[in-house]
């Protein structure tokens, strides 16, 4: 079968169409994963990655400067995270910078952020290791949160239950709310110690002014004189006993 001059011009067009996609795809992936840019690494030490994976951006300032090259677990508490930063961004990042966990927006990949450290601080150097922010765990977060829901969930309930058992009358407090006869028995004590408070104040009335009588009685008058009389010698003779002031006897 002959192929055409046309048909040969189609099919290189595509191989050549289809190798410039190629090229397009490898260098922009390239360029994301910082293949054709001069790097360095640095280190941060994590207790937690938060599902950190590897690829993932490194950002400063809001800007990706590098990716997460490698994470590796040393020991039971601390996971290793080996960041490839881009070299032009090397004197910007000093050695008391801080790296911490985030997310790209609220629902997407997890990043690594570093923040700045203070302008007096030295540039950290290829190898070097960064101060790591360990991220909220957010499972325990909601984990204690569904807890609290639960026991305000069960705290509620007891409630309403409570309140039930008042409105049907039952228990001393619901009896108490609900009985009108308690009420009634209540009100009569009040009452009734209302009156008797009302009648301690006259018996006491009364026995004052009888008491004031007696002094004015016939029979009883000479005795309240001499009790009087009694009264201002006893006094009159404990004042005679006490030593008289310093400036009196100054004069004397």
């Amino acid at each position: 079968m002959k192929i055409s001059g046309a048909q040969k011009i189609k099919t290189g067009a595509f191989v050549l169409l289809s190798l410039l996609l190629l090229l397009a795809f490898v260098f922009l992936i390239g360029r994301q994963k910082n293949m054709f840019a001069s790097t360095y690494t640095v280190y941060a030490s994590f207790k937690n990655i938060s599902g950190l994976k590897e690829g993932n951006y490194v950002r400063y300032a809001g800007i990706n400067v590098g990716n997460v090259d490698n994470i590796s677990i040393l020991n039971d508490t601390t996971v290793m995270v080996m960041l490839m930063l881009q070299k032009k961004i090397q004197p910007h990042i000093k050695e008391d910078a801080t790296a911490s966990i985030g997310s790209d927006g609220l629902m997407g990949d997890k990043l690594i952020a570093i923040s700045p450290g203070s302008y007096t601080s030295p540039v950290v150097k290829d190898g070097g290791k960064l101060r790591a922010a360990n991220p909220v765990d957010v499972d325990r977060i909601v984990n204690n949160l569904s807890k609290i829901s639960d026991n305000a969930e069960v705290l509620t309930g007891s409630l309403a239950s409570v309140m039930t058992k008042i409105n049907n009358g039952e228990g001393s407090f619901g009896r108490l709310i609900n009985s009108d006869k308690l009420v009634k028995n209540m009100e009569g004590t009040l009452s009734s110690a209302q009156q008797t408070v009302s009648t301690v104040q006259k018996t006491a009335s009364n026995a004052t002014e009888t008491m004031e009588a007696a002094k004015h009685s016939f029979l009883l008058r000479g005795y309240f004189r001499r009790k009087e009389k009694k009264r201002i010698k006893d006094s009159t003779e404990k004042a005679n006993k006490e030593p008289a002031p310093l400036s009196d006897k100054t004069s004397h």
